[in-house]
């Protein structure tokens, strides 16, 4: 299990197979409102808070769990004041959103909003991981601009990627997964604009972070 403080109001816990395994739970009961998941969940919150001082006291929070077809799950959770007006239910009684995306690794499009969205992500990558660590990730990576939204095209996925979990977990926090065909991406390719081609995340490391 690996905790990331990522904000003061957000973390992100990725976990595997062998960390359900311990807490004697299976893959359904985890990915469902049993009260066995909430008990983990609620064990994850005081160790977030033990070490990475995310306390979650008198706090509304949401969960968002992702799971990778690698076998991984990647939790996303995120507190919010009393006063905010995103309140949700107290973590007696937890929110719990959960995405299966069907990645397409051969062909992966991610929308951004803006480009220094796209940025702040490769500058998050650049905090974390060495170039090379990055560069085995895609066959190559295209940036486009198309209708005020900025679009990573990612070719060829390399699934062995010791680093694919943490990179795949790592974009959603900053740009959406775009369940895309083909017909989009040339629309893309012939109406957008192109930004970075071919090493879009390598490039904007070295230029822009």
């Amino acid at each position: 299990m690996k905790i990331e403080k990522l904000t003061d109001n957000k973390i992100r816990i990725t976990l595997n197979i062998e960390d359900l395994t311990e807490k004697n739970i299976d893959f359904q009961s985890f990915m469902s409102n049993s009260i066995e998941s909430q008990d983990i969940f609620f064990d994850m919150l005081d160790k977030a808070e033990k070490e990475v001082g995310f306390n979650t006291d008198d706090c509304r929070i949401m969960i968002e769990a992702l799971a990778l077809k690698d076998g991984h799950f990647v939790l996303t959770i995120t507190k919010f004041e009393h006063n905010s007006e995103k309140m949700l239910p107290n973590k007696k009684h937890l929110h719990i959103k959960r995405k299966s995306p069907s990645i397409n690794f051969e062909k992966t499009i991610y929308s951004f909003e803006s480009f220094n969205t796209f940025c702040d992500f490769c500058t998050f990558l650049s905090n974390i991981l060495e170039e090379d660590q990055i560069s085995d990730f895609a066959e190559s990576s295209d940036l486009y601009e198309y209708n005020s939204n900025y679009y990573l095209i990612l070719t060829n996925i390399n699934t062995d990627s010791l680093n694919l979990t943490y990179i795949c977990s790592s974009i959603t926090e900053f740009a959406h997964f775009v369940n895309s065909s083909e017909l989009f991406e040339r629309k893309i390719k012939e109406y957008g604009k192109v930004i970075i081609k071919n090493s879009a995340i390598l490039t904007c490391m070295e230029h822009f972070v």
